[in-house]
């Protein structure tokens, strides 16, 4: 799960950026909005938190250009504003939530673990069921095999990730090269080497293949 954090109070930054670590998301961290916008066309987010009054372009602006550009990634901003007229503006250009400042670690886990459940899951559980066998606990972020937890690397987490939030569907190899490895090339019979070590640590029909389009995880109607 990638996050992108935009805050400009260095010691509130970092912070947060440790504390979400912690919770084994990664987490880029900007304190200029402008350097924050770019970054967001060149790497594959999950998930905004902004706060508002930043150098370079605001966190207005970067969700009303987002918008615009019919990029819908989910959006909390984070700010000290508490003017309705200033929260209202935001939910109009498009954001998903808000955390008004100072906030405590707990509530920033809680906010970010619904929306994403919300967004990607649309569920209310933390755990969510793949099939008979498997489950999914999004607030920790693992894959489980009935009720034991399935060893398996931050990479191969990764990539169990990515096949699940797109339900269903097929991910090409350029879209686990561009989400997982971040645009860094990787040798296509050493991706087609992550998902047999993921299968031989679930089940061999666990991922499925189809030529030309990629990989999917099929999941039960959530």
């Amino acid at each position: 799960m990638n996050i992108l954090l935009l805050e400009d109070d260095y010691d509130y930054k970092n912070s947060i950026k440790e504390y979400l670590e912690a919770l084994n998301y990664s987490v880029d961290d900007f304190e200029n909005g402008s350097e924050a916008y770019d970054a967001i066309y060149e790497k594959n987010y999950h998930l905004l938190i902004l706060d508002i009054r930043v150098p370079g372009l605001s966190g207005y602006e970067i969700v009303k250009n987002l918008r615009e550009n019919k990029n819908n990634i989910p959006v909390i901003f984070i700010t000290s504003l508490t003017d309705i007229n200033n929260l209202s503006m935001g939910y109009e250009l498009g954001c998903n939530d808000y955390i008004k400042k100072p906030f405590s670690p707990k509530e920033l886990k809680y906010r970010v673990e619904q929306l994403i459940k919300s967004f990607y899951f649309t569920l209310n559980e933390n755990r969510i069921k793949i099939n008979d066998e498997f489950s999914y606990d999004i607030s920790t972020m693992q894959l489980y095999k009935k009720e034991e937890l399935v060893n398996l690397t931050k990479k191969e987490l990764e990539i169990v990730f990515l096949l699940i939030t797109n339900k269903n569907c097929y991910v090409s190899i350029e879209q686990l090269r561009c989400e997982v490895w971040n645009e860094k090339y990787m040798n296509e019979a050493d991706i087609r080497v992550f998902i047999k070590n993921i299968r031989n640590k679930t089940s061999k029909d666990f991922i499925e293949t189809k030529r030309g389009l990629g990989y999917k995880i099929a999941r039960l109607n959530q």
